[in-house]
């Protein structure tokens, strides 16, 4: 019993907190963060794939629980390839690779709310008919087509390739040469065809296996 009695080291009682150490910000473990995008690496890919295979068994494509779902495992997986690009870019240090940074969570942000659109416009119709009508609406908004679908929606991709490419030919190589085209080839095969999402998810999953398995380099400071 004497033992948790006894006067901790500065005077304090044991069971009393120092008014200091309660204000005292504890900052997340590197090592955390780190683990946090090796793993982005297996779970953006995988979830992407998911809402592939989930696509296919909706062949309506319409509104209700098939959509909900599948639009919720893919918004899970974007919000996981942030932490894909964090974590090329500590793998892959410079400006060049920074700007890219940013131009790939540019497009991130506006396939988030692509997806996010899809997930409302299917709680708001009835049948695939009225999905369409608004979608339509919402499309016709202006400046809603380049930001949303057809142009910024692409810096996501033009950040992923180029930053696996920077990691594959910038020494220190950070990358295998076959990531980036192992990259190129899922973008390519999904963007010919949205039936080939769960192969694009599959290759996209095995390009960065080696971020997954290699001892991560933090990039310089102000790289």
């Amino acid at each position: 019993m004497e033992g948790w009695l006894k006067i901790a080291p500065g005077g304090d009682e044991p069971g009393r907190e120092r008014s200091e150490d309660r204000h005292v910000n504890h900052p997340a473990s590197p090592g955390v963060i780190v683990n946090i995008a090796k793993a982005s690496f297996l779970a953006a890919p995988a979830l992407m794939a998911g809402y592939g295979v989930v696509r296919l068994t909706d062949s309506e494509h319409g509104p209700g629980f098939v959509w909900t779902f599948g639009h919720l495992l893919m918004l899970a997986g974007l919000v996981m390839f942030g932490w894909v690009f964090a974590g090329l870019r500590r793998a892959v240090p410079g400006r060049t690779a920074k700007a890219f940074g940013a131009i790939g969570f540019v497009g991130l942000g506006a396939v988030i709310v692509q997806i996010c659109v899809d997930i409302v416009v299917g709680f708001m119709s009835s049948d695939a008919a009225t999905k369409d009508h608004n979608f339509e609406r919402f499309q016709e908004i202006p400046g809603v087509l380049p930001v949303v679908y057809t142009v910024v929606p692409l810096f996501f991709y033009v950040g992923l390739l180029a930053l696996t490419t920077l990691g594959a030919v910038v020494r220190p190589r950070s990358l295998p040469w076959w990531t980036p085209v192992l990259i190129l080839v899922g973008t390519a095969v999904a963007g010919v065809n949205l039936d080939y999402i769960p192969e694009a998810g599959v290759l996209y999953l095995i390009a960065f296996l080696p971020l997954v398995l290699r001892t991560t380099r933090t990039a310089p400071v102000g790289a």
